[in-house]
């Protein structure tokens, strides 16, 4: 099908010359599939296909007839991922422009944002939408199309379940808004496409032709081309990397663990240098410094991270902070790195093809079972960014084989297995507790057959034929919701308490808020300091995975526990009690925390507790969330007196700082380093900055931000001003 002859079904001409802009002539087999089978006539839609089959554009088009249809009707697209959410938010930004507004919300999970309800398009993960949902806004009333992207999420135990209630939630607020479910290539699709009463478009056409194969004794073997002989059988991933560069090609590994990204990131440099041009050398000598300096004092990763992008290697995990992900994303793209290493967080989100995928370790370690395959539905995640449209022909993902019969286990087992079904993960229990409250706090549910009713239409009743084994569960929920005082009953009535409604709200696990309220009675008998709030902060579920305690560190936080036990929010567990191991992870976390506030440096933090730059801002953004809530469960309860505490408390956290730098940091520009510099040039307070002259200030901390300071106090001065004179009216 020509884009042309989307005019045929009332697409206006400009939006038919912006695909063609976008280098889009003619729809693929599938996406015309598509409209034949009722993207026009909102029917609900499932696709089933690779990726880099045009599901993105399979959306677009759905919006552009939904928005014009109904002009008061909106679109919502969900993501599971922040990033994805603002990958496809720029695009539809991009292609919309002033036609419609496009909004993105993946932030505050306190917060209705109702400017949303002015916008147009609007991109969510889950967890913001749920939430959304939570606060009643008025605009849900209007989604007239539900878009979710990556819906094979469902099978994922921790995003899975918030998914699935999300659209059982929609399909009742919404029951004639069209949904659209895009997702790669599933085994029950067809199960999925029922719950949702949808047509399912199942394919497996790739617009680049995806070859699979497997590497051992030199040679990389495909079933459907010819394969590679090559030369250095010793060292497989460099004759492969090798290989690829002489191809002028590159490729995306991937491992099972940081470790092993890292590791062998280090281990591909030599070879890859080796390919690079001179001009390249430059610009990549200029990119690493970049990366190495996005912290102003560089961690030991950092160093290595910016000494292995040099070479035109990168790795890539969890570890690294955001900017220093984005950077190596962008310049993968554009061509200057030619090799990222990657653990598996980045095969769902972004998109970033290559040429090549190389699956390096098929197997992975879990505690109590040992190295077990990976699911062959990741498997395919990871070969999906194989083959770049516009750039390749074609695209090649290898298995590394170590021995003839693991080869041949590797192909039955990936390139002609069978792929997993999705299941529903909806009887975990901090799921289903999380969920109940939240049912009954909107009002949703208001009396427990409401409860079961709702849970008999999610995809968990559809996959398993009833909820008989969540039934006792969910009893045992609501008795201890109604023991934590976070609902009562009334006849078959139920309702959120005050309190309840709150936590629902505040969207942290129920058992979480009673530890917390607990926790603010307990404290009278204690000596309340910041290292009792941070224990009670990362004694929650929220906050695992905690720091694990090697055997040598157990007697230092035994020693820490008989030392602050009066500071110490809870009934200190004996060693033989099951939870008295997380108790130990609880302590050395909070440990990790205290050395934050004190100000230790990102790579002192790195060193002493093992802790990844990007791993700390990812704990401090939880730990963020938490203290907000535990100060809302404290002004809640009457418990006024530890409001202070707790928000000078949240500041330190936040900046890294102790407490005499907290007025410093009030000022834009103005973080951890800058107020301890300013501080111990003896610049206190706002007063004495206000008072020294920009030259002496220039010298402490430069031009630019001396200028910046500056202006901030001349405004507030001016503010202050217009205050007082307001103020003498009267």
């Amino acid at each position: 099908m020509k884009v042309d002859e989307l005019t045929e079904y009332g697409m206006p001409e400009k939006y038919v010359v912006k695909l063609k802009e976008e280098k889009i002539s003619e729809l693929y087999p599938p996406q015309a599939e598509v409209i034949k089978k009722g993207l026009f006539k909102k029917r609900n839609l499932i696709l089933s296909l690779p990726t880099a089959s045009g599901k993105t554009l399979i959306a677009t088009i759905a919006m552009i007839h939904n928005l014009l249809e109904k002009r008061q009707s909106k679109v919502v697209y969900i993501a599971p991922l922040v990033a994805l959410a603002s990958e496809k938010y720029q695009y539809f930004k991009n292609f919309f422009g002033k036609d419609f507004k496009v909004a993105i919300s993946v932030g505050d999970l306190d917060s209705s944002d109702p400017w949303l309800a002015d916008y147009d398009i609007i991109c969510v993960t889950t967890e913001k939408l749920d939430s959304l949902l939570r606060h009643n806004v008025a605009w849900v009333n209007k989604i007239g199309l539900i878009i979710v992207d990556e819906i094979h999420v469902l099978n994922d135990s921790s995003r899975g379940p918030t998914l699935e209630i999300l659209l059982t939630k929609l399909r009742r607020i919404v029951p004639n808004a069209q949904i659209l479910g895009l997702s790669a290539t599933i085994n029950n699709a067809g199960e999925l496409a029922k719950w949702l009463n949808a047509t399912l478009v199942s394919s497996n056409f790739r617009p680049i032709k995806l070859y699979e194969g497997v590497f051992f004794d030199s040679k990389i073997q495909f079933d459907e081309k010819e394969g590679y002989v090559l030369n250095n059988s010793e060292d497989q991933e460099n004759a492969i990397v090798e290989n690829t560069l002489d191809m002028n090609k590159q490729a995306l590994i991937f491992t099972s663990t940081r470790k092993n990204a890292e590791s062998l990131a280090e281990k591909l440099c030599k070879t890859v240098s080796l390919k690079l041009k001179y001009e390249e050398r430059s610009q990549l000598k200029s990119l690493a410094n970049d990366i190495e300096h996005v912290l102003e004092y560089p961690t030991q990763q950092c160093k290595k991270i910016a000494k292995c992008i040099r070479s035109g290697v990168a790795f890539h995990h969890a570890g690294l902070l955001s900017e220093q992900k984005k950077l190596i994303e962008n310049n993968f793209r554009n061509g200057l790195i030619k090799i990222i290493v990657a653990t598996p967080t980045l095969s769902m989100g972004v998109n970033l093809p290559a040429f090549r995928v190389i699956i390096r370790d098929a197997k992975r370690y879990h505690p109590g079972f040992g190295a077990i395959y990976i699911p062959v539905l990741e498997y395919k995640q990871f070969v999906g960014r194989a083959g770049r449209p516009s750039y390749d022909k074609f695209g090649e993902s290898i298995l590394l084989a170590k021995s003839e019969d693991e080869a041949r286990d590797l192909i039955q087992h990936y390139i002609y297995g069978q792929l997993e079904d999705i299941t529903s993960k909806l009887a975990l229990e901090p799921v289903l507790r999380m969920h109940t409250l939240s049912l009954i706090a909107s009002e949703f549910c208001n009396s427990e057959e409401e409860i079961f009713e709702f849970f008999s239409k999610t995809f968990y009743a559809f996959h398993y034929g009833d909820i008989e084994l969540v039934k006792g569960k969910i009893y045992d929920i609501i008795e201890q919701l109604l023991e934590w005082k976070l609902i009562k009953k009334s006849g078959n009535k139920i309702n959120a308490t005050r309190i309840g409604k709150r936590v629902s709200e505040l969207y942290i696990d129920p058992l979480t808020a009673h530890k917390f309220l607990e926790a603010l009675n307990f404290r009278k008998d204690r000596q309340i300091e910041e290292f009792s709030f941070l224990q009670l902060i990362s004694n929650t579920l929220e906050m695992k995975p905690l720091l694990s305690v090697r055997d040598s560190e157990i007697v230092n936080i035994e020693q820490i526990i008989l030392q602050r036990s009066r500071q110490i929010l809870q009934d200190i567990p004996e060693e033989y009690d099951f939870e008295f191991e997380n108790f130990l992870e609880s302590i050395k976390t909070a440990s990790m925390l205290e050395s934050w506030i004190n100000e230790a440096t990102e790579d002192q933090i790195l060193t002493k507790f093992k802790v990844t730059p990007g791993e700390l801002y990812n704990k401090l953004q939880i730990v963020d969330w938490l203290m907000y809530s535990l100060y809302e469960l404290a002004l809640l309860s009457g418990h006024k007196e530890l409001l202070r505490p707790l928000r000078k408390l949240r500041i330190r956290l936040k900046y890294g700082i102790r407490e005499e730098l907290i007025p410093l940091v009030k000022l834009k520009g103005i973080g951890r380093t800058r107020a301890r510099r300013l501080f111990n040039k003896g610049l206190d307070s706002l007063e004495k900055l206000e008072k020294i002259s920009l030259e002496r200030l220039s010298e402490i901390i430069g031009v630019k931000i001396a200028n910046e300071i500056k202006n901030q106090l001349e405004n507030k001065t001016e503010k202050l001003k217009e205050k007082q004179i307001t103020l003498k009216k009267f």
